[in-house]
């Protein structure tokens, strides 16, 4: 592992130099590993794997979507696509991707397929760390592992095609066989990423979800809604607002904040957004943290495990879902937000 400075604390990575893809290959080449879910992170994986050089199949259920994207994709029936009972007996290594509320259906018909030596793979902590709530318990004589990239499926394959990588985590909840370590860390290579950081289940679950309702996804469409809202109550076009508030950020900003960071963009801005940013954004800091301390609380006390549970079980739910999204598809910025990409050019 080599170890580096994160702003003054010292922790240790792995990189591809150290764990190279020969070294990860030599490690999984008598392995079988069965991607069991082809939705989210099934396809970025299991593709990165396969041109990689593993050993990779498919478990999906015939005549669905997945099944035929997963032949689309290349997956061959019979060869390399089968179905989820056939797939998880021929895996040594399981990985099983599907989301929370399928592996928690899937959980009955999968365990018994976990035999001595194998490995049950996971992207997500949620399984694991809510058991009492999932009833996801592994066998005791397999090994349980994680690796969750930093990022969609999406993106993991796109940066894997433009010869980038993607970072990731990765746990062991359980090192049955004593080859846990070397298993995870293979297979973090094998997938695509960028450097593996270590972490726990419990960890992971609790950052992901944070980040997911905070910064990631949830904080960031609040603040962006209540900008474009201020603007246009003040008289500004949707086309002013949109792109003031969103545009200019996604399009211009994060790539070079990605690239250079944050402290770069203030250095190289104008000087009057520079003494602007700089007067205000702890301000920010300050009335969103205690919105931050109450997510974390709520997601360490496993309330928001057991919303996500609750919810995704009712019959439903799915409708309900797809009338929140159409609400938010709906609102005027993201009506204006469709109407600027298309005026992009090269659109």
């Amino acid at each position: 592992m080599a170890t580096i400075n994160f702003g003054g604390v010292l922790e240790d990575v792995v990189t591809r130099e150290e764990f190279p893809m020969e070294k990860a290959r030599e490690v999984l080449k008598n392995e079988t590993i069965a991607i069991i879910g082809y939705g989210v992170q099934g396809p970025g994986q299991a593709l990165n794997l396969k041109d990689n050089g593993f050993n990779v199949i498919i478990g999906q259920r015939k005549n669905s979507k997945t099944w035929d994207k997963a032949v689309a994709d290349g997956w061959v029936p019979g060869e390399t696509l089968f179905e989820i009972e056939e797939a998880a007996e021929k895996g040594t290594i399981i990985q099983y991707l599907l989301s929370d509320a399928g592996q928690i259906t899937l959980w009955p018909t999968l365990k018994p397929f976990l035999t001595k030596g194998k490995a049950l793979y996971f992207s997500h902590g949620f399984g694991i760390t809510y058991k009492e709530q999932t009833n996801i318990i592994p066998p005791a004589d397999v090994d349980v592992i994680l690796v969750a990239p930093k990022g969609s499926g999406t993106s993991l394959r796109r940066l894997f095609l433009a010869g980038q990588g993607l970072n990731s985590s990765f746990a062991i909840f359980q090192d049955a066989t004593g080859h846990a370590r070397d298993r995870v860390i293979a297979l973090g290579i094998g997938v695509g990423s960028g450097y593996l950081f270590e972490t726990d289940f419990k960890k992971e679950v609790f950052s992901d979800l944070t980040g997911e309702r905070g910064t990631l996804m949830g904080c960031i469409q609040g603040i962006f809604a209540a900008q474009y809202k201020t603007l246009r109550d003040n008289g500004h076009s949707p086309s002013e607002a949109f792109n003031e508030t969103v545009e200019e950020l996604t399009q211009s900003l994060m790539p070079l904040v990605a690239e250079n960071g944050m402290d770069w963009m203030y250095a190289n801005c104008s000087t009057t957004a520079q003494r602007g940013a700089l007067d205000w954004w702890k301000k920010f800091r300050d009335a969103t943290q205690p919105v931050f301390d109450e997510l974390y609380a709520s997601v360490a006390a496993g309330k928001e495990a057991q919303r996500s549970i609750d919810l995704n079980s009712q019959a439903d739910y799915r409708e309900k879902l797809n009338a929140e999204l159409e609400e938010l598809r709906n609102s005027e910025m993201w009506q204006a937000g469709a109407a600027v990409r298309k005026l992009r050019p090269g659109k």
